[in-house]
């Protein structure tokens, strides 16, 4: 009996996590910490593979109901994020972003996307602690920028490059990100 319980040991701990996803109360914080894990350091899309904004035109509202003009950014390095509060992986990322925030945001350009309305974002930012905006688009959004996954998060170069293109949860405060968008800032 002991020898097959060692050998179940993999199996039983699987049907555990799966059974506490199932349970509703346990599923979100479960799939988080869970997201937390998984997450890596987002990488660079190669050089053939990259693509480019084909335009700027893009109008995206403030938690105030202020109009904002995506093309104020160009020229600069931009990070998009597409992500909702009710998202687990969206929540588990949010972290890293805010510390990037915190060191970048004078010289990168940060544009949280949510389809939720304001009031349902801002208590969110505010309950957790983050200072960073959340926007909401006023219209379509430039191809080949896509926010149908979520997350899903563009890092775009001064010249307009989608140097990043990630779906899913990323770890965006790692050094190996931060060398990434210090060597695209200095370009």
């Amino acid at each position: 009996m002991k020898k097959l319980f060692k050998n179940q040991w993999s199996n039983i701990i699987f049907i555990v996590i799966i059974l506490v996803m199932i349970i509703p109360q346990t599923r979100k914080p479960i799939q988080i910490v869970v997201n937390k894990i998984f997450a890596f350091s987002p990488s660079a899309t190669d050089e053939e593979d990259r693509k480019e904004l084909e335009t700027y035109n893009w109008t995206l509202e403030t938690k105030d109901g202020n109009r904002v003009d995506f093309a104020e950014s160009k020229g600069k390095v931009i990070i998009v994020n597409y992500w909702a509060t009710w998202c687990p992986p969206c929540i588990a990322e949010m972290p890293s972003f805010q510390e990037l925030y915190t060191d970048y945001k004078d010289d990168v350009a940060f544009y949280f996307i949510s389809g939720e309305d304001h009031e349902t974002t801002n208590n969110f930012l505010k309950r957790k602690g983050y200072n960073f905006s959340s926007y909401r688009m006023l219209s379509e959004d430039p191809k080949p920028l896509d926010g149908y996954t979520l997350p899903s998060t563009y890092v775009i170069d001064k010249s307009g490059t989608i140097v990043v293109d990630k779906k899913g949860a990323a770890d965006w405060n790692s050094q190996n990100f931060r060398n990434l968008l210090s060597q695209l800032l200095a370009e």
